[in-house]
């Protein structure tokens, strides 16, 4: 496992890889990137600018969004995949934002989390980009693959990664580092792929460590 020393120097070498780096996902509102992270779910954040850009044009707001029943929903977010729960959880969200919070986004982990369709990584996505205020690290599949290619945790459960990388990485560090493991995973740690040869971060990666030894 690294040290916490070992950690903040991938996440600077990262930084200089992706100085651009930033969340993909096109939204204005809390409440946009609150339904735009529950839509990614097992699916690009790509289709899933796709499917908001109209959507958000018609519905921007949770108050009219709340107009439209569960099977008109679905046939929105069709494409997104896991469609009919997905619709039921932004129907469900929406009500629920209007009806406890007076249609505005809550700004804790806690309160997110009761939210339909928003766990634990939804939440630290929202906390990131909607209020600029990381609780945490969102284990997504890149997050996941990274943390145990390089050997940052070796656990599976996303969340028991995220208490691993917390143990590692400094709360100075969160807003990058939600960020640099996306990228990383897109650019140059693919799942099927990786570019472990043009990878600035080998040196500390168990995976290409192992793979040098076969």
């Amino acid at each position: 496992m690294k040290t916490k020393k070992e950690t903040e120097e991938i996440i600077n070498i990262l930084r200089k890889c992706y100085p651009d780096c930033k969340c993909s996902l096109d939204f204005k509102t809390p409440y946009q990137m609150m339904v735009a992270v529950m839509l990614s779910a097992q699916c690009t954040d790509e289709r899933v600018n796709i499917v908001t850009k109209d959507m958000f044009k018609k519905y921007p707001t949770p108050e009219k969004m709340s107009k439209l029943t569960i099977p008109e929903i679905e046939k929105m977010i069709h494409s997104c995949g896991f469609y009919k729960n997905k619709a039921k959880s932004l129907h469900g969200l929406t009500r629920k934002l209007l009806d406890e919070y007076d249609g505005v986004v809550p700004e804790t982990m806690k309160e997110l989390e009761t939210f339909p369709g928003i766990g634990r990584k939804c939440a630290n996505v929202i906390m990131l980009e909607a209020f600029h205020n990381p609780q945490g690290i969102a284990v997504d599949t890149h997050a996941r693959r990274i943390s145990n290619r390089i050997g940052l945790s070796d656990k599976k459960d996303p969340e028991q990664i995220e208490k691993d990388l917390l143990k590692r990485v400094k709360k100075e560090d969160y807003f990058d580092a939600n960020h640099l493991f996306v990228w990383h995973g897109r650019k140059t740690c693919d799942a099927r792929k990786p570019d472990c040869s043009n990878c600035k971060v080998n040196k500390y990666c168990n995976y290409y460590k192992k793979l040098n030894k076969e």
